[in-house]
């Protein structure tokens, strides 16, 4: 298993491992394969977060499909998002008509799904599903569903595997949450 490891004086534990995200990555992929046979949904991945797992995910995609990017910002620096979405990057694609998926890398308060849900719907599109690597229990506050959850989480604090602290440690192949010791380092 890997190791803790200290960030701006933070202590982060091993929490979902490299092997289980791949596992589960080739499990989402097969079911979004057979709802989507047939069709060329458009892929959109919401930046920086989901890169990583939208870039592992599309190559277990066996279906043609388009890809394309939102980017936002809600979170800032800080650990808990600040509460306001703003729109950085909109999309280059038409959604309307088209089969579409928002990849998230974790739901967390809802708030950027809920802002994503509200500008593709304006467009009309034929179906809009979500999927997400990481769903906190609990937390989100949202009257719709996310269509394809790879692992649903305690409301802690995560990083790595796109998931940053300050824009940092996104490349982490594993993810790690805070530990409750906070900085200090179990024996």
């Amino acid at each position: 298993m890997a190791e803790f490891i200290k960030i701006n004086g933070d202590t982060f534990e091993p929490f979902i491992t490299e092997e289980q995200i791949r596992k589960r990555v080739k499990e989402l992929a097969v079911h979004i394969n057979a709802d989507y046979a047939g069709k060329t949904p458009i892929f959109i991945g919401v930046l920086n977060g989901s890169f990583i797992f939208l870039a592992d995910l599309i190559r277990e995609i066996n279906v043609d499909c388009e890809m394309d990017f939102f980017k936002l910002s809600s979170y800032g620096d800080a650990k808990i998002s600040s509460g306001q979405v703003k729109l950085l990057k909109n999309l280059n694609c038409e959604v309307a008509g088209r089969d579409i998926l928002v990849v998230e890398d974790i739901v967390d308060s809802g708030l950027s799904i809920a802002f994503i849900k509200n500008i593709i719907e304006k467009e009309n599109p034929k179906t809009l599903k979500f999927v997400s690597l990481l769903l906190k229990k609990g937390v989100p506050k949202i009257d719709f569903p996310i269509d394809y959850v790879g692992f649903e989480i305690p409301p802690d604090f995560v990083i790595g595997y796109g998931l940053d602290y300050a824009q940092k440690v996104r490349n982490l192949k594993s993810i790690y949450r805070l530990s409750p010791q906070g900085s200090i380092k179990p024996e």
